[in-house]
């Protein structure tokens, strides 16, 4: 491995950390732990693919939320590119959210 080679791990834990800047308008909470992100790939090119959802499919920020995430990845350094593919299966509900969520929004 050259010092120009990021290991991909490293990668999705950055990623993860942009992802926990982005905040649903509606609801205090960051997309990830609010439990929109169902996944993140990471190819040995340094591409992203990202699957997730939104709360409803009515979401007011359907068109922009998704656009925000693919910035925001392909923002980081290391990423060559994003992308990010939209699904309602399985929906999304409350049991999605991490503990650190269901506390801020004071269902604990």
């Amino acid at each position: 491995m050259t010092t120009e080679e990021i290991d991909t791990t490293e990668l999705g834990e950055k990623i993860v950390k942009v992802l926990k800047t982005i905040f649903d308008p509606e609801i205090p909470v960051d997309i990830y732990e609010l439990g929109l992100i169902y996944d993140v790939f990471v190819n040995e090119d340094y591409e992203v693919k990202i699957l997730m959802t939104l709360t409803t499919p009515n979401c007011p920020v359907a068109e922009t939320l998704p656009v925000e995430v693919e910035d925001k990845v392909k923002s980081i350094k290391s990423v060559k590119d994003a992308e990010v593919e939209i699904t309602f299966d399985p929906p999304w509900t409350q049991d999605l959210m991490s503990e650190e969520a269901k506390l801020e929004l004071g269902m604990l």
